[in-house]
């Protein structure tokens, strides 16, 4: 349950971590407070934490930094930043690396749960559909499905044949390509889309950048399949539609 999260909060304001500490704690959370970013990365390194809570200008490495690497140690902790000195740039320099929200100080207390709870909902969600995702890989390690014209897809070993025809995919083609396929018809937007084959939320500006790339390569090395090579088509400013045959029993 969120009541129990581990949160970190980092500021050089005593006031600010003591104020921040307080109303979290009166929530029911798990509470600690650091001083710096060196003294946050040091602690996200042995301890797990569910959210951070972060200055943007402190002495030494900066909110953007400290995020920058805790999203490399610790990729589950979900990030909200602090400032009084907020800019449209830094909203969206922060938004790239991951950061959940971006709050002007001073933040009221109900702005900050409301945060803090929408970030821990947003994490467990995450977590939840990766713990389906390895679930199901197990279970249909060698799953088959079987197409018109001799096409099969093999998910467990990520490859498609047509005939003398071969395709290996990499896993986040292998999960796109599942998705489409159990789900003929139907039109997932960007965002849909990259969180389940990705596994994370992202903006709505974000998700096209982040899909299309993905989505070209399948579709080049399904050009070698002729039952599939036209099948993902782009729903124009929504996302994709798989018009493929339903898949056979």
């Amino acid at each position: 349950m969120t009541a129990k999260a581990n949160i970190l909060i980092v500021d050089d304001e005593l006031v600010e971590r003591k104020s921040l500490t307080d109303i979290l704690r009166l929530e029911g959370y798990h509470v600690t407070a650091v001083a710096n970013g060196e003294a946050a990365v040091d602690y996200v390194r042995l301890n797990s934490v569910d959210l951070m809570m972060l200055d943007l200008r402190m002495p030494g490495m900066n909110g953007l930094e400290v995020t920058k690497v805790v999203s490399r140690i610790s990729p589950d902790t979900e990030i909200i930043l602090l400032t009084a000195y907020g800019s449209m740039e830094t909203a969206i320099e922060a938004l790239r690396n991951r950061v959940h929200d971006y709050l002007l100080k001073p933040a009221s207390p109900a702005q900050i749960v409301e945060s803090v709870t929408r970030g821990l909902a947003r994490r467990g969600t995450r977590l939840q559909l990766r713990q389906k995702q390895e679930t199901e890989a197990d279970a249909e390690e060698h799953a088959i499905v079987a197409l018109s014209e001799g096409t099969v897809i093999d998910f467990g070993r990520r490859l498609v044949r047509a005939g003398n025809r071969t395709v290996f995919l990499t896993p986040a083609e292998g999960r796109l390509l599942k998705i489409f396929v159990e789900n003929t018809g139907k039109v997932f937007s960007h965002r849909e889309l990259v969180l389940l084959v990705q596994g994370y939320s992202t903006t709505q500006q974000e998700a096209p950048e982040i899909l299309r790339p993905l989505v070209s390569r399948l579709r080049e090395k399904l050009i070698e399949i002729p039952s599939l090579r036209k099948q993902i088509v782009s729903v124009r400013g929504t996302g994709y539609v798989f018009e493929g045959e339903p898949v056979k029993d």
